[in-house]
């Protein structure tokens, strides 16, 4: 009975097929490819706000120093981050906390996307060599961030970020790449 009922109404099973198709194409792009986030805290201010939802890419990212990423909620840091790389394997990251300035590799960052300099210290000791595998984040509010230099966070393993931030999708008038 269904042969004989595509037979005689064959538009309406391409269409769908076609409907059919297109889901699952979406799903698992959404699923594997990009995911959409919503930024939770004050931690990456002036470059997100809390609310805001990004997308992210989530497959084949390799992250790279100044990359926004997500840290995903599943990892042993129990919440969902967003923080910026400031360091990758075998960089070495030192910060002076009475100048505000943050070093990688013996160069000073020149971060215009920080709310304010660098000067709140927790109980990581620097400089520090990132290890292999692993990346050092830091929020742009940078007074206002639990992140890397805490010991509750400390280098994140890459396997543990959900991937890049690439676009801010709301509010609406905000809409655009993220750097």
């Amino acid at each position: 009975m269904g042969a004989a009922r595509r037979a005689r109404n064959p538009e309406w099973f391409e269409w769908y097929d076609a409907a059919v198709f297109g889901l699952a194409a979406i799903v698992l792009c959404f699923t594997f490819v990009v995911r959409i986030v919503t930024v939770d805290g004050h931690s990456m201010e002036p470059t997100l706000y809390s609310g805001q939802r990004v997308a992210v890419q989530s497959a084949f990212y390799k992250p790279e120093f100044g990359d926004v990423v997500v840290v995903d909620s599943y990892s042993r840091y129990g919440d969902m981050l967003v923080k910026r790389v400031i360091g990758v394997g075998g960089d070495v990251i030192n910060i002076d906390f009475e100048a505000g300035i943050v070093y990688r590799n013996g160069e000073a960052l020149d971060e215009s996307y920080t709310l304010t300099p660098t000067t709140l210290s927790y109980d990581i000791q620097f400089p520090l060599t990132v290890p292999q595998g692993c990346v050092f984040l830091l929020g742009d509010n940078r007074n206002g961030s639990k992140d890397s230099r805490s010991s509750e966070i400390g280098c994140i393993d890459e396997r543990d970020l959900l991937g890049k931030v690439l676009w801010r999708l709301t509010p609406l008038s905000q809409m655009g790449k993220v750097s």
